[in-house]
Formats: structure tokens, C-alpha cells, sequence
């Protein structure tokens, strides 16, 4: 009886169509990706010409045929920025960013450092979960949150002022305290994600250059410095980069929910995102919020490109492109 033996010929016919299978599965898995990519990234890009155009409604009503009949109207859009208040907001924009890059990187890696030196993986846990639980929290609710120690009339706050004797304060009319209150809840919502991230790279350093720094009698001091922040240098310059490029962004829920909305405090809570907020609000005209938005996209690319050049200069292994 003749039995057949598969050749090399053959195994190389073969190869072809399980290659062509095993592409199309990894396809598969990635479509759902790319498509969610395209609807959501990449096909609303088409609106950014709301923001050179006088957008209004026709019939059909329809986004496309409102575009399309919309009068051109070139850089009008961008006249805003002539508002007696664009330095206020653009100042308080940027300035809190800048402080909040700043801070969220040392405190976080420090934070990040503490939790890797505890020796209980169950408090190690526990802080973790309890850092990283705020992120979750809409600022909604933190805006409540603030609002209970605050509060002129029955916050704990003004009423320890109250039973103690003191001046009470009214923070909701008072910009003293604002630019403190903001950079702690900020700090408070976004400080366990950022560690989060640094103690993964941490756990993934190799333990061998720990071992060797003791045996040549480094302290931990002298590991820390020598070893744990050279191996988180990539880490910091990636999220430091995708940072600068969102500097002229603002978190809208921080500086609307947390204040309340309080006009007093505008001078220390006005940024490019309320103010753009409320002029639409106002005069629900969309073509000066997406010209906002466009500029703020525009200068956040201008940002990385230049952040990640630098660094391109300074450390090539460490930048993004």
C-alpha cells in the first residue's frame, strides 16, 4: 500500500493560504479598531470648514446641505479672540496647565516610587485603588464634593470659621483661594492615573540592576536616582509631550462644575473652553466654537511637534516620531 509523503514542493504550496488565513484573521480583529478610528477620528474632521463658515439651517435640514449653502466667511469666526477677556482666559489656560504638567509629573512619580518601596502588596493595593478611584468620579459629583466644605451657609469649612469665632469666608465670591482649590482637585482626580502608569514601568524594570546597584553598596536613595528614573525617562517624555499638546486645553467639567459657575470667579476660572461654553450659550453661534475648537487643535499639533523635537534633539530614543 502506497501512503503519501508531503513534500517540500507541496509544504510550500500550502504556506501561502495559511499566511492569507492567518491575515485575515488578525484583520478581523483589528477592523473593529479601525473603524471605530475612522467614524470617530478621522470622518468628523470634515467640520473643521464650520469654523470659516456663517453655519445655518436650511431646508432639508440636513448637516451636509447646511454646509454646503452656509455663507464662507473666512477668519470671522476667529475674531473672539479680540474679546477683552482672551487675555484672561488665554493667561489662566495656560498657566494652569503649565503649574499642573509640572506638579503632576513629580508628584506623580513620586507617588509612583512610594508605592513600589512598600513591602505589603495588600497596602500597596489599597493605595492604588484609592488613588485611582477619583479618576472615575464625574466632576459633577466632585463639584458637590467641594461644595459641602464651601458652601457659605452650611459648609464644613465657614462653619468651623463661624464656631471658631473668624471672619467667614464666601469662596464662591472670593478669587484668593481658587487657583489652590483648583490645582488640589485636579491634583485629587488625575494624580492616581498618571502613578498608575509610572508603576507599571516601575514593576518592569529589570531587578538584576537593583541587585547589582546593592551589591556596590548604592543606597536607596542612590538606586532610585541611578536606576528607577534613567528606566522611567521614556515613560515621562511620552506623557510629558502628549501633556504639552493639550496645553491649551482646559478641563471644562473642572473649571464649570467646581466653582459653580460663579461669575465672581471668572478672572481665576475663565479658560478657553467656558468662555467658548458660554459664548455659545449665549449666541448659539457654532461656527465661533469651532473655530475655537480648531485653533486649539492647531496649536496642541503645533505643541507636539515641537515638544517631540526637542526632545528628538536632546534623547533620540525618547521621542515619539
Amino acid at each position: 500500500m502506497t501512503t503519501f509523503a508531503p513534500t517540500a514542493s507541496s509544504g510550500k504550496r500550502r504556506l501561502p493560504s495559511a499566511r492569507r488565513k492567518k491575515t485575515f484573521w488578525l484583520t478581523t480583529m483589528l477592523l473593529p479598531g479601525a473603524v471605530w478610528l475612522l467614524l470617530i477620528r478621522y470622518l468628523p474632521m470634515f467640520g473643521i470648514v464650520i469654523a470659516f463658515k456663517n453655519y445655518r439651517a436650511f431646508k432639508p435640514n440636513t448637516f451636509w446641505n447646511n454646509i454646503i449653502r452656509s455663507e464662507w466667511v473666512g477668519l470671522k469666526n476667529f475674531e473672539f479672540l479680540k474679546s477683552p477677556d482672551t487675555g484672561i482666559m488665554i493667561r489662566n489656560t495656560l498657566g494652569y496647565n503649565l503649574l499642573w504638567i509640572v506638579l503632576g509629573l513629580v508628584i506623580a512619580v513620586a507617588f509612583a516610587i512610594m508605592m513600589n518601596e512598600l513591602r505589603s502588596r495588600l497596602l500597596a493595593k489599597t493605595y492604588q485603588t484609592m488613588m485611582f478611584f477619583p479618576y472615575f468620579l464625574s466632576w459633577v459629583v466632585a463639584g458637590y464634593f467641594v461644595l459641602s466644605f464651601l458652601d457659605p451657609t452650611s459648609g464644613m469649612i465657614p462653619f468651623s470659621q463661624k464656631a471658631a469665632g473668624l471672619p467667614v469666608t464666601n469662596f464662591y465670591h472670593d478669587t484668593t483661594w481658587w487657583p489652590l482649590i483648583l490645582t488640589i482637585c485636579n491634583l485629587w482626580k488625575n494624580l492616581g492615573y498618571s502613578s498608575v502608569l509610572y508603576l507599571a514601568a516601575i514593576t518592569g524594570i529589570d531587578t538584576t540592576q537593583y541587585e547589582a546597584a546593592a551589591v556596590d553598596g548604592a543606597t536607596k536613595w542612590q538606586q532610585i536616582r541611578h536606576v528607577t528614573l534613567p528606566n522611567l525617562r521614556p515613560m515621562i517624555v511620552i506623557l510629558l509631550i502628549m501633556n504639552v499638546g493639550k496645553i491649551f486645553n482646559a478641563d471644562f467639567g473642572l473649571f464649570y462644575n467646581v466653582p459653580q459657575n460663579s461669575g465672581s470667579l471668572y478672572p481665576v476660572t475663565q479658560v478657553v473652553d467656558t468662555y467658548v461654553y458660554r459664548a455659545y450659550a449665549n449666541t448659539h453661534d457654532l461656527g465661533m466654537s469651532s473655530a475655537a475648537g480648531f485653533r486649539q487643535s492647531a496649536v496642541g499639533l503645533i505643541c507636539i511637534v515641537a515638544a517631540n523635537g526637542v526632545v528628538r534633539k536632546i534623547d533620540p530614543e525618547s521621542s515619539l516620531f
